[in-house]
């Protein structure tokens, strides 16, 4: 099954608290702007193949209601989106992100 399959059974959230604080102090961002990003379009989801050890993970650049562009990086677990870090985009992903917004695709892509 592809990241964009098991992206689309997905039914809901599932937050390690160790997260929301390590995402909150480092990142400023909360777990409710991290959740925004996956209802906003586009968005944008991928493999992260650097970071796939013991389970599949993935990215995701996204916007929040409020505009702010994040990346985040996420594993799924039994059917439910598990957030693993949150942050502002860098200069790059921004980048990228913009340059897909201006193609007019709202599909999530991988």
């Amino acid at each position: 099954m592809t990241g964009k399959e098991l992206f689309n059974e997905c039914a809901g959230f599932d937050w390690d608290k160790n997260n929301i604080e390590k995402n909150w102090e480092k990142h400023k961002v909360t777990p409710f702007e991290s959740e925004q990003v996956f209802f906003n379009r586009p968005l944008w989801v991928a493999d992260d193949i650097k970071h796939t050890d013991k389970e599949s993970r993935f990215y995701a650049l996204g916007k929040t209601d409020s505009e702010r562009l994040l990346f985040i990086a996420f594993t799924i677990r039994n059917k439910k989106i598990r957030v693993i870090s949150s942050r502002d985009m860098n200069k790059k992903e921004r980048i990228i992100y913009e340059k897909k917004d201006t193609q007019k695709n709202s599909e999530i892509q991988e």
